[in-house]
């Protein structure tokens, strides 16, 4: 499987498995990631095939600062 992964990094990595297991192997903490298989968006239990070419992307949050 092909993991597109934030930095614009694309490693291969062995599918067939959960997607905690690899976000887990790749050190990336599912809490500050969305990913996606093509337009699909994929929850940790989500099982990825070894054929499937998936996306990680960074959450990003923000705002003002402190609110008067």
């Amino acid at each position: 499987m092909i993991v597109r992964a934030p930095e614009k990094r694309e490693l291969e990595v062995a599918g067939n498995r959960p997607l905690e297991e690899v976000l887990a192997e790749l050190g990336i903490n599912p809490e500050t990631v969305v990913v996606v298989r093509g337009e699909e968006l994929l929850t940790r239990d989500t099982r990825v095939r070894e054929e499937d070419t998936i996306e990680v992307i960074s959450a990003i949050s923000g705002g003002h600062g402190a609110l008067p």
